[in-house]
């Protein structure tokens, strides 16, 4: 089961990750939030992360502890 996050807009969102190369070469996974379950969905929030709520959107996002 997907990692889900209800906003206090009561909307809710879904943890995925995805692997993307970047400009020079190093790889690096990046974590991203999405309203329907998708492939790459993670059943928990990484270690040394925690969500956290953008005020002006209320887009949940990971944010480093």
């Amino acid at each position: 089961m997907a990692f889900s996050y209800t906003n206090a807009k009561g909307q809710k969102y879904y943890l995925h990750y995805r692997d993307v190369t970047l400009r020079g070469g190093r790889n690096q996974r990046i974590y991203f939030f999405a309203r329907e379950v998708r492939s790459n969905a993670l059943d928990s929030v990484p270690s040394g992360y925690e969500v956290m709520e953008t005020k002006r959107t209320g887009m949940p996002v990971l944010k480093k502890a």
